[in-house]
């Protein structure tokens, strides 16, 4: 599925070596404030344990991860919104994400300057959301001009759209993000086509030096704080120690790396899962002798959409989908041990696909 997560944050926060430990992509990370001039983009494979233990069961010729899009956004400044440094060309970037990982520096490092002079990555988060919700405002309340003349026409729920539309005026003018206003869920259609930057669900993340890895620092603690009560997640990662470990190609030597700085697995994979759900994604498996695949979906698809991520031709032509578990197969390690258990099932067209299932679609077309 064509679904991603931009990463942003002020300029050398270490975004990039962030997004060079998710994709595996070299991309080049500079000590100097606005050297990218353009949007990274990398394929980022979903680590997950499941396909690796379908595997050892059914022993395919290849396995095949779920993958979701990561963008790399050049580093923001106090008045982005009015083209200062990278300008609004970027902040038009974000507004084609689905969701966001905002970096936060929370090391100190002299040959790094930090472009306000000093390490404050509560003051940082603050410069980013403002230059966001300024842009946003300009939206709402273009959108609002446009409105105010249906309204005068008679047009048919214009009065309502004004109505919600005010509310995210004041939310955004008294410094909220547009994510947090008093809007009903149903109500949020009335600001859908504007791809509110402020809007979009985020991740939090802390960049620290290696020392912090495991137990965060004084910054980190500060960013935590500052975020009591806001429905987020706030993640610690040592970007540094992350590029030393996705140098290593020997999985052994990531092992001991890892068991050396106190870490059960690289922070990076739980950045990838944390993305995966805020995007409320999961996956699904297709298993047999050439390969053991995970598939990406929204939460809450069909059998017949699910099949569609396939190919087309299997939503369209979709019969039925026989279904194992995965705790099912991996309790009774064969397919016809499932059926003899009565744990194999056959759904139609209103199957709810779980999380972890293993599908077989049957489809004429």
């Amino acid at each position: 599925m064509a679904l991603n997560c931009g990463i942003i944050g002020i300029t050398n926060t270490g975004k990039t070596t962030i997004f060079n430990c998710m994709s595996n992509t070299k991309a080049e990370a500079s000590s100097f404030a606005f050297s990218a001039t353009k949007s990274n983009i990398g394929m980022v494979e979903v680590p997950d344990k499941r396909l690796y233990t379908i595997d050892q069961l059914i022993k395919s010729q290849k396995i095949i991860p779920a993958t979701v899009e990561i963008v790399d956004v050049p580093g923001l400044a106090k008045g982005a919104s009015q083209g200062e440094g990278v300008g609004n060309k970027f902040l038009a970037d974000i507004q084609q994400m689905d969701a966001l990982i905002h970096v936060l520096r929370c090391f100190d490092d002299p040959a790094l300057p930090h472009i306000e002079g000093s390490v404050d990555p509560v003051r940082d988060m603050e410069i980013v959301d403002l230059e966001l919700q300024v842009r946003d405002l300009d939206l709402v309340m273009r959108k609002i001009q446009r409105v105010e003349k249906l309204v005068k026409v008679g047009e048919k729920d214009a009065k309502k759209a004004i109505e919600v539309l005010k509310t995210y005026q004041d939310h955004l003018e008294n410094f909220g993000n547009a994510r947090t206003a008093a809007v009903d869920d149903d109500d949020k259609k009335y600001i859908q086509e504007l791809q509110l930057l402020t809007a979009k669900p985020v991740i939090y993340v802390c960049n620290v030096d290696d020392a912090a890895a495991t137990t965060g620092n004084k910054y980190s603690e500060a960013v935590s704080k500052a975020l009591e009560g806001v429905e987020t997640e706030v993640l610690v990662i040592a970007g540094k120690l992350e590029a030393e470990i996705a140098e290593l190609e020997d999985a052994n030597d990531r092992e001991v790396f890892l068991s050396d700085a106190g870490l059960n697995e690289p922070g990076v994979n739980k950045l990838i899962m944390a993305a995966y759900k805020l995007l409320n994604l999961q996956s699904f498996f297709t298993a047999g002798p050439k390969e053991v695949r995970a598939w990406t979906i929204k939460r809450g698809m069909t059998a017949p959409q699910a099949a569609g991520v396939i190919h087309s031709d299997l939503e369209r032509g979709f019969i039925r989908a026989e279904v194992m578990k995965y705790d099912d197969f991996v309790q009774h390690k064969t397919e016809q041990a499932v059926k003899d258990a009565g744990k194999f099932k056959v759904e139609g067209k209103n199957y709810i696909v779980g999380d972890g299932d293993i599908l077989h679609i049957r489809f004429n077309v």
